[in-house]
């Protein structure tokens, strides 16, 4: 509510200044410039990934992520004894986000391509691939497909970019891309 009623009842029909029609031009220009820059990058920036989102049972995901763990674990990380999965190329590989950490730990080879599922068995987590910039809100009930096909070998960092708690700052995981035919 206004302290003092304006002068003129009908704002609306008021004249409007040149330099301010100057300026809601250019930010209605700029906005349609950036809506088909957002379109265009997409198509053809390949940095926006295009992911697959389905309901899935919290309790359900995480049996699936256990699975596969167990079929494609080849190793456990020294100190954490966190189990190292290497998924078939082509395959799927599965990755559980829970309070605090990401797990299991991936090991991908480079220019093959892996059906990424992830998900959250508790909270809201953010998924953000580093030093990539790969970077996915997970959602508990919410099951993310994306096709990934590394295309340099190296460590990458898992980091939640979502607050979700006290331990917050210690989540995080690994996907260790790896040569053809290395690693195991």
């Amino acid at each position: 509510m206004a302290i003092h009623s304006p002068e003129s009842r009908i704002w609306w029909n008021e004249p409007v200044a040149r330099g301010e029609l100057v300026w809601v031009a250019i930010a209605f220009v700029w906005g349609l410039i950036m809506f088909f820059m957002m379109i265009y990058w997409h198509i053809y920036g390949k940095q926006n990934l295009s992911a697959v989102v389905g309901r899935v049972d919290p309790e359900v995901y995480v049996g699936k992520v256990e699975a596969f763990t167990e079929k494609y674990k080849v190793r456990e990380e020294g100190e954490t004894g966190i189990p190292v999965a290497k998924p078939e190329a082509g395959g799927d590989a599965y990755m559980v986000a829970r309070t605090f950490e990401w797990w299991p730990v991936l090991e991908l080879e480079k220019g093959k391509s892996y059906k990424l599922h992830l998900s959250s068995a508790d909270l809201q987590h953010g998924f953000s691939l580093q030093p990539t910039n790969i970077n996915i809100q997970v959602h508990p009930g919410l099951e993310h497909v994306v096709t990934v096909t590394p295309n340099e070998s190296g460590t990458f960092g898992v980091v939640c970019n979502e607050y979700c708690g006290l331990g917050h700052h210690v989540m995080g995981g690994r996907i260790y891309v790896v040569e053809p035919g290395q690693g195991g």
